[in-house]
């Protein structure tokens, strides 16, 4: 081999050398770069995830949260229900008494609203025709006895005590102006009870509006019966 092989191999044995350790460094970078990136993409990628489990789990709260609300709303909506079934039960029940216990009933309750003893009954068409006169005559006789002396027990007793009773009875109440009702002729659309007139006043008694004066009051009460 003579010097200028020498020398060019020389050459050439530097160059693979350095072309060696540029491979070598170029390598060295590009797995440092690569495995850079490989952590920030899994730190990226665990972020992401976290961030997607977090939402998720918000969502999943607020899903719950307004599942709860709506839950709570039916509850509600189904007691109210069960509230108005419960009070149309008592109405239909009023509305629906045998003859002689709801005669009893209206006419207690006329004499309970008689003010002056003279006003005017007002009845629903059906009730009017069914019962008026004899609640008016009813609760003529139970104003009149408001207000007629006791006789004593032992005329009381007698036959002729029963007919001085009426007439004492009677006289009583002509003397203070009461124990007059009269029926009206005219009817209302109402479900049950009376309604008293004595001109421009009015006192409503219709079991309509009774019981939902008592459903005012009444309303915890029965709920708690009905839910507890």
């Amino acid at each position: 081999m003579n010097g200028i092989e020498k020398i060019t191999e020389r050459i050439e044995g530097d160059a693979q050398r350095e072309i060696d350790a540029v491979l070598n460094a170029a390598r060295a970078e590009a797995e440092g770069i690569t495995q850079r990136y490989q952590a920030q993409a899994g730190r990226e990628r665990a972020d992401l995830v976290a961030r997607g489990e977090k939402a998720a789990a918000e969502r999943v709260e607020r899903l719950g949260s307004v599942a709860q609300l709506e839950a709570r709303k039916l509850a509600l909506a189904a007691k109210q229900e069960m509230l108005d079934r419960a009070f149309e039960l008592a109405l239909q029940k009023l509305c629906t008494l045998p003859d002689e216990e709801y005669i009893d009933l209206l006419a207690a309750l006329t004499v309970k609203a008689a003010q002056s003893g003279k006003e005017q009954v007002i009845f629903s068409r059906k009730d009017r025709s069914r019962v008026g006169k004899a609640v008016v005559t009813r609760a003529n006789e139970m104003l009149a006895k408001q207000v007629a002396p006791k006789l004593p027990d032992e005329l009381a007793d007698t036959k002729a005590g029963a007919i001085l009773d009426r007439v004492v009875t009677g006289a009583s109440a002509i003397l203070a102006g009461t124990g007059m009702l009269t029926l009206a002729e005219e009817t209302r659309p109402i479900r049950g009870g009376v309604i008293l007139s004595d001109g421009d006043v009015e006192v409503n008694c219709t079991f309509e509006t009774l019981v939902r004066l008592q459903r005012e009051a009444m309303s915890g009460e029965v709920a708690k019966a009905l839910f507890d």
